[in-house]
C-alpha cells in the first residue's frame, strides 16, 4: 500500500523505519526510546517477517506516534523496501534504524537541525558513542547507561559535517525524502543483504552524504537474528562487495579491498577464533566464492543454496 501525496513534505516530520527478525526485546528498547525524543516521530514502521518478531502488545499501545506494521518474507532490503512503501507524503525526512540501536532523546531533532543548517545534502550518519559489531556485542543496559550518561551532559546540537562518504552506515542512517524517492534497497542481496546500505547511498550524487555529531547513539551488535551461518556471511563478504563494485555504487578501491581483507582477517581468525564468530564457515564460504568468480558465476543469490 502505497501512501498518496496529501501534504507537502517538510524535515520536522520524520518516519523511522525498522526493520527487524527475532528480536522482539531489542524493539521493544527502541520503541521506549523513541517515546522519549525531544522531536516526536511522526511514522514509525516496523517491517517484521511475523508477529513473533513484535514487543507485546501493551508495548506498542503505550506509544505516543503512529506505529505502522508490515510483515513479508525476511531479509534486510525486501524488509526496508517494505517500509519505504508505507511512508506517508507528508514525511521529510526518513531515518532508518537497527532495532538494537540505542539512540539519544535529541536524535530526531538533531536531524531536522542538520538538514535545516544543510539544505544541500541529502543524508546523514550520525555519531556512534559505541558499536559491537566487531566485537561481542555490547548489552542493552550498558548501551542506555552510555546514551543515558552522554544525554545527561548535553550541551546543543552540532550540526557540523565532519566527512562526506560516498555511503553511510545502516545502523542509524537518515535521507531527506525527496533525495531518495524512487530508490529502493538491492533486492539481489539477499537475507543480511550485506552492504544493503552502501549500495543505497552510492545511488546519490557524491558529495551530497555526511557523517555529522548532530545525533549519536550506541549500536549494540546484537548476535542474534544476524550471522546465522559463517557460511553464507562469508560468500558474502566477497561476493558482495564485487557485485557492488560492477553495479557502480561502490568505489573501485574499497570493492577490491573489502574482499580481500575479508579473506585474510577470516582464514587467520582460524587459529584463534572469537566465540561470537563462525570464522571457519566465514573463511569457507571465501573459498567458495573465489571459485565462482573463477567460473564467472559469482552471484549474491547463491547463499540461498549454501
Amino acid at each position: 500500500m502505497n501512501f498518496a501525496h496529501h501534504f507537502a513534505p517538510d524535515i520536522s516530520r520524520i518516519a523511522v523505519i525498522v526493520a527487524s527478525l527475532g528480536r522482539p526485546d531489542n524493539l521493544a528498547m527502541l520503541l521506549d526510546q523513541l517515546s522519549q525524543q525531544t522531536l516526536m516521530p511522526a511514522q514509525v514502521i516496523l517491517s517484521v517477517e511475523s508477529d513473533a518478531d513484535l514487543p507485546p502488545a501493551p508495548v506498542l499501545a503505550r506509544q505516543g506516534f503512529d506505529i505502522s506494521i508490515v510483515r513479508g518474507a525476511r531479509g534486510s532490503s525486501p524488509q526496508r523496501n517494505r517500509g519505504l512503501d508505507l511512508v506517508r507524503g507528508d514525511i521529510g525526512v526518513v531515518a532508518f534504524f537497527d532495532d538494537d540501536l540505542v539512540p539519544s532523546r535529541h536524535a530526531l531533532e538533531g536531524m531536522v537541525t542538520f538538514y535545516a543548517e544543510h539544505p544541500e545534502m541529502n543524508g546523514a550518519s550520525g555519531t556512534l558513542l559505541a558499536d559491537g559489531i566487531r566485537g561481542p556485542g555490547i548489552t542493552p543496559d550498558a548501551a542506555l547507561r552510555m546514551v543515558a550518561d552522554a544525554d545527561a551532559g548535553f550541551d546543543g546540537i552540532d550540526p557540523a559535517i565532519t566527512s562526506t562518504p560516498r555511503a553511510l552506515y545502516g545502523c542509524n542512517m537518515c535521507y531527506r525524502r525527496a533525495a531518495i524517492s524512487g530508490l529502493r534497497f538491492d533486492e539481489a542481496l539477499p537475507l543480511y543483504a550485506w552492504l544493503e546500505d552502501l549500495d543505497f547511498g552510492g545511488q546519490l550524487p557524491q558529495g551530497t552524504l555526511a557523517h555529522t555529531p548532530a545525533f549519536y547513539g550506541v549500536h549494540c551488535g546484537e548476535k542474534r537474528g544476524r550471522e546465522t551461518s559463517g557460511l553464507r556471511l562469508g560468500y558474502s563478504q566477497v561476493c558482495n562487495p564485487i557485485y557492488l563494485l560492477r553495479k557502480g555504487t561502490l568505489p573501485r578501491r574499497q570493492g577490491l579491498r573489502m574482499p580481500l581483507r575479508n579473506i585474510v582477517r577470516n582464514h587467520l581468525g582460524i587459529l584463534r577464533p572469537e566465540p561470537w564468530i563462525d570464522r571457519r564457515g566465514r573463511a569457507r564460504g571465501n573459498r567458495i566464492a573465489l571459485l565462482d568468480m573463477l567460473r564467472g558465476r559469482l552471484d549474491p543469490r547463491r547463499i540461498l543454496d549454501l
